[in-house]
């Protein structure tokens, strides 16, 4: 497994009642890909999301985020890290 932080754009105006809704639509067909997303968070001036997930391939994060209806493209492998 690897963990990866995938960047939502045109989300302008989210809420935090919102966020919540998509994390959740994530985390409850995650399991079906073998993905396990950790944390979200949301800038509603610009409209960027950011996503933390433990997942098998980049690919797994996609198919999931497409399949709660906020597809992604932008996301990045996370090899390193520090506490």
């Amino acid at each position: 497994m690897s963990k990866y932080m995938d960047v939502h754009h045109g989300m302008k105006g989210i809420t935090p009642d919102q966020l919540s809704a998509a994390h959740r639509a994530d985390t409850s067909i995650q399991g079906d890909e073998g993905v396990r997303f950790e944390h979200a968070w949301a800038d509603p001036k610009s409209g960027t999301v950011y996503c933390l997930s433990d997942a098998p391939s980049a690919d797994a994060v996609k198919r999931i985020h497409k399949r709660a209806g906020h597809p992604v493209e932008e996301i990045h492998e996370v090899p390193l890290e520090v506490s």
